[in-house]
């Protein structure tokens, strides 16, 4: 029988939106660039021109914090920003300078440091083979850099030609005549090969002569007495 009393249907939950999607921020993509390139500056330590890479970071992680200080009710990622900031201006000082450091150092006392540029004739003078500014270190002391040519020894290496570059001695590449030097080891020096670069000082003599790798004809030689 009924009472003539409409019954109340109970009470439902009735679904809100959450705080949760209000306060959503999103991580600034700038201050996640300024991380990577900030940790990809270790590079620096490397090589000189891999100092572009902290240059980047410190200018991206500006640009991110700016961003984000600008729009802190859109963004966040301050501390990844400032992460990457910062270890990009540590290894942006600390890169240049170990090298620097290495740069200084690295030439024996005795030694002049030269480079594969000294040793180019001059293409304005047909017909020369040796240009005078090779003539003139006949006989110094010096110290060069380059790569080892491949050979059939790996190990125990006394006597090798070392060339200007990678292309030319590391991947099947034949180095012109002025792009290598000859190098004999004294005792008790020796080297195992590998594609680095290797440091050499020791005397250098001018003395067209076949090479030990089968690359014909060499001018340049050095009697070393220090490698790296």
């Amino acid at each position: 029988m009924s009472t003539g009393i409409l019954e109340t249907a109970p009470d439902r939950e009735v679904d809100t939106p959450t705080t949760d999607y209000a306060e959503y921020k999103a991580l600034s993509s700038a201050a996640v660039a300024a991380l990577v390139l900030g940790i990809l500056s270790l590079l620096a330590f490397l090589y000189t021109w891999f100092a572009v890479i902290p240059v980047a970071g410190v200018v991206v992680g500006i640009v991110a914090l700016r961003q984000i200080r600008a729009n802190r009710a859109e963004l966040t990622g301050e501390p990844v920003a400032l992460a990457g900031l910062f270890l990009a201006i540590i290894f942006g000082i600390g890169g240049p300078s170990y090298l620097g450091y290495i740069y200084a150092t690295e030439v024996p006392d005795w030694a002049t440091r030269i480079s594969y540029s000294e040793l180019q004739p001059d293409e304005s003078e047909p017909g020369q083979a040796i240009p005078p500014s090779a003539v003139a270190l006949d006989g110094k002391k010096v110290f060069i850099k380059g790569y080892v040519y491949p050979g059939s020894q790996q190990h125990g290496i006394k006597r090798f030609v070392l060339c200007r570059d990678q292309g030319d001695c590391c991947f099947g590449g034949d180095p012109k005549i002025t792009d290598r030097i000859e190098v004999t080891l004294a005792d008790p020096l020796s080297i195992s090969y590998s594609q680095r670069m290797f440091k050499v000082a020791g005397t250098f003599r001018i003395a067209p002569t076949q090479t030990a790798e089968g690359l014909g004809a060499v001018y340049y030689h050095i009697d070393a007495e220090h490698v790296q």
